[in-house]
Formats: C-alpha cells, sequence, structure tokens
C-alpha cells in the first residue's frame, strides 16, 4: 500500500546549515528506499511565502497568497513510500530528519483506478491499474 508521509514543522526551525544537512540525510534515506523498491517520490517544498490557495467559493474561483490556515507547523515536504504495513510506513517516517523538529503525518494513499502510472506517457484513459485495497 503507498503512503503519503507529510513533513511538518515551522520553516525557522533550521539553520541554513542544518536544512542543507537535512536535504544530504533525506537523499540518502530516499536512495536507500529506492535500493528497497518502496521509493515513489519526495520532494520539499519552497518557504510558506510561496504558496497560493485556490478555492471555489458560490461558483467563482478565490486565488490567495499563502497557505488557506494560520499553523504553528507548515507542510515542508512529503515522501511518498510503498509500504507493507502501517508499522513500516511508521518506521520509515520516524527516519525522516524533520520528525527530529517537526512533525511526519502519516496517511493511506486511495489508490484510483484509472490514474496514470507515473512515467506512463499515454494519454489518460489509455492505461488503467486496479485500484488496491
Amino acid at each position: 500500500m503507498k503512503y503519503m508521509l507529510l513533513v511538518y514543522g515551522a520553516e525557522d526551525a533550521w539553520s541554513e546549515e542544518e536544512r542543507e544537512h537535512c536535504y544530504v540525510e533525506s537523499t540518502e534515506l530516499t536512495r536507500e528506499l529506492h535500493e528497497r523498491g518502496i521509493f515513489r517520490g519526495a520532494s520539499p517544498l519552497q518557504p510558506v511565502a510561496t504558496a497560493t490557495s485556490v478555492r471555489i467559493r458560490e461558483g467563482k474561483r478565490v486565488v490567495t497568497d499563502g497557505p488557506f490556515a494560520e499553523t504553528r507547523e507548515q507542510l515542508g515536504g512529503y515522501f511518498l513510500v510503498e509500504a507493507g504495513d502501517l508499522d513500516e510506513a511508521i518506521e520509515i517516517a520516524s527516519r525522516i530528519p524533520g520528525a527530529r523538529v517537526g512533525t511526519v503525518e502519516v496517511r493511506p494513499v486511495v489508490e484510483l483506478p484509472g490514474l496514470p502510472e507515473l512515467g506512463d506517457s499515454s494519454p489518460i484513459g489509455g492505461s488503467v491499474s486496479k485500484a488496491k485495497g
């Protein structure tokens, strides 16, 4: 089953040097996960000041700068992994550097039939994958 590991933390929790080290550690973790065949994707996000929120209200698009909600911790990045079960996903999440200063939320992914696979260049509907439980 796929799990999304969402990394939350205060943007000022790391110095620049600590952030760079975090990126190195995270890259090493992704390489290990790739070697195990369970890595599906990962990336840090740009600072929350670069965010744009989009909502539809009464049929009209409302675009605002920044995140939708003010919170102490912001979404800073993600890992997408294929784990055998929740325990394995939690073990991986505990190795993400951001867990030491913030929170890593572990969420199972709903796999919808008909979504294109990563690297699938055929038109949508050209390759239909089966939903996994």
